[in-house]
């Protein structure tokens, strides 16, 4: 397969794939392909991983866009502006990445539920219990609310990350949470009470505007009845 990333700060990534090659999708997420691609609907691995998924904010249901024939293209658009990263998945560490992300992938990409190990983290963080694990071998893309900027973390670096905007980690990244301080820093500062604090060693993915955060911008524009 071969791909490429158009279209910032609407993208979408365009596949170009072999005879017989095989990409998985969530429901409702192509775009547009060659008539050549045929689709299939799938629980992906029974039903206990698609209520997995169902957890993590995708749908239980999976479609398979084979090409069939010859070769294809097919294409898959990001749901809200921002971006979308490709993630190379079993050249080394897994990783975890918020819910409802996950946007397309070859077949040997393994998508399940994430709980977090740490109360607090998944209570407070704003990142929530459950998140999204890829594993497995081969590429996923996942979308990125607003502009995604990359850290690798060494040993003992941490990011202190405002709730929503951690997109993904490796697993070798660890999750606490840390108060902002008094409740007059959380109520005039405009921050909330808690911060998330990842720990490397590790690399983690920050995006610049969460799904909560533009609805909470755009509120006051809203007209609404009386």
């Amino acid at each position: 397969m071969q791909y490429s990333i158009v279209g910032e700060p609407l993208p979408v990534v365009i596949c170009n794939v072999e005879q017989g090659e095989t990409l998985i999708t969530e429901s409702g997420s192509m775009s547009w392909m060659t008539p050549n691609m045929q689709m299939q609907t799938t629980t992906n691995g029974g039903l206990g991983k698609a209520f997995g998924r169902m957890f993590t904010g995708e749908s239980m249901f999976q479609n398979k866009y084979t090409a069939v024939g010859g070769p294809g293209q097919i294409a898959f658009a990001s749901s809200f502006p921002g971006s979308i990263r490709a993630i190379e998945v079993g050249n080394g560490p897994n990783y975890i990445v918020q819910k409802g992300s996950f946007l397309a992938g070859t077949t040997g990409v393994q998508l399940s539920v994430h709980l977090q190990k740490k109360f607090g983290a998944g209570f407070f963080g704003g990142e929530g219990f459950i998140m999204q694990k890829l594993s497995g071998q081969g590429i996923a893309f996942i979308e990125i609310d607003g502009y995604a900027c990359e850290y690798d973390l060494a040993a003992g670096q941490s990011m202190v990350v405002n709730t929503g905007y951690l997109a993904a980690m490796t697993d070798t990244c660890t999750m606490e949470i840390k108060s902002t301080g008094s409740a007059k820093n959380a109520i005039l500062g405009g921050e909330g009470f808690f911060n998330t604090i990842v720990h490397g060693p590790g690399k983690i993915i920050v995006q610049s505007m969460p799904v909560y955060s533009l609805a909470h911008s755009i509120q006051p524009y809203i007209i609404t009845k009386s």
